[in-house]
């Protein structure tokens, strides 16, 4: 009797569980594409370029993450989103991951739905000036107009920067950086503030880029990170470990060029695994056992990827700074691929 009605309440709790939800990796496989949220307009991250192919660090993090999961760079979908949608965007599941330069904080941790992965771009907030206002220092710009994009953490760093002062300014804000370039253009600012790559990417726009000098004050940490919804450990896992990938391949001497290579002839536990010699990491990932290096061969190592879009040849020419390896006095550094 005992048995039946165990019998019968196990059924009934079966018939009353809901359904499990379909994970992020298995419905991005079963869509065949991996839908991106990118910035619009920021040179050095994400642009359009002549040929209308999307170009830039985010871009080539997004197609490094398509190489991962089916082994083809070219399966994803890039969505356009701005500071203020990005992360309505993202909860909503329009997009799979948020690669816009999204800076890593307590409360959107804690309070938005979402995780924050790992850092791929260390930054801080400073201010580019027109130089006929001849400011040396960012207090010099007490009543100047400040255009600043809204729903970013500039927004609010600028205004209580200027209150703790005392001093008066005119925020202007926009939408996106594309609008801030027109505005200073046209002199409805005297200043921007903005993290230091969006500065260097707003000046690399302008038709006299010399009329406008970037202050070297840093006033914020603005570490950028890919981002995921909350509730999903192993997206979570693939795209955090996407990153350190890049990392540990750039430590390690592993590049676009020779990473086929490498993994039938190195000797190094690590350097086997994270290629996918052996497959106990795929495995892990629930991932091909060569998703780092299909990442690899597509955009290259973390190295490679920060001197196509930021090296001294380009438009937006920025030190790696911080953005070094560590070995070499930088903050990039991976877990060990064990």
């Amino acid at each position: 009797m005992f048995r039946i009605l165990a019998v019968a309440a196990l059924g009934l709790g079966m018939l009353a569980a809901p359904a499990r939800a379909q994970s992020t990796l298995d419905a991005v496989r079963a869509r065949g594409t991996l839908n991106c949220g990118v910035n619009t307009t920021t040179p050095g991250f994400a642009t359009i370029d002549s040929r209308g192919q999307w170009v830039g660090m985010v871009a080539d993090l997004c197609r490094g993450m398509a190489a991962a999961i089916f082994g083809d760079a070219t399966k994803v979908r890039f969505v356009p989103l701005t500071f203020a949608t990005r992360f309505t965007a993202l909860g909503s599941g329009e997009v799979d991951v948020l690669t816009l330069t999204s800076t890593h904080t307590v409360l959107r941790d804690t309070t938005l739905g979402i995780r924050f992965t790992t850092n791929y771009f260390y930054d801080g907030h400073g201010f580019m000036v027109r130089r006929s206002t001849n400011a040396q220092r960012v207090r010099d710009l007490a009543g100047a107009s400040i255009c600043i994009l809204q729903g970013t953490t500039n927004e609010q760093i600028t205004t209580e920067y200027f209150r703790s002062l005392n001093l008066q300014i005119s925020p202007v804000l926009f939408a996106e950086q594309e609008q801030v370039v027109r505005a200073l253009e046209a002199g409805r600012c005297d200043a921007y503030g903005m993290d230091a790559s969006g500065l260097a990417a707003a000046r690399a726009g302008l038709t006299k880029p010399d009329d406008w000098v970037i202050l070297p004050e840093r006033f914020s940490k603005e570490p950028y990170t890919i981002v995921v919804r909350r509730g999903d450990e192993n997206w979570f896992d693939i795209v955090r470990w996407f990153t350190f990938a890049l990392i540990e391949a750039e430590e390690n001497g592993v590049t676009s060029a020779n990473a086929q290579q490498m993994r039938t002839t190195a000797t190094d536990p690590n350097i086997r695994r994270l290629l996918g010699a052996v497959p106990e990491v795929g495995q892990a990932l629930r991932l091909d056992p060569a998703w780092a290096l299909n990442a690899i061969r597509a955009i290259g190592n973390y190295g490679e990827l920060y001197d196509r879009h930021f090296g001294p040849s380009t438009s937006v020419a920025m030190p790696r700074g911080q953005n070094e390896i560590w070995t070499r006095g930088g903050l990039m550094y991976a877990p060990p691929f064990r």
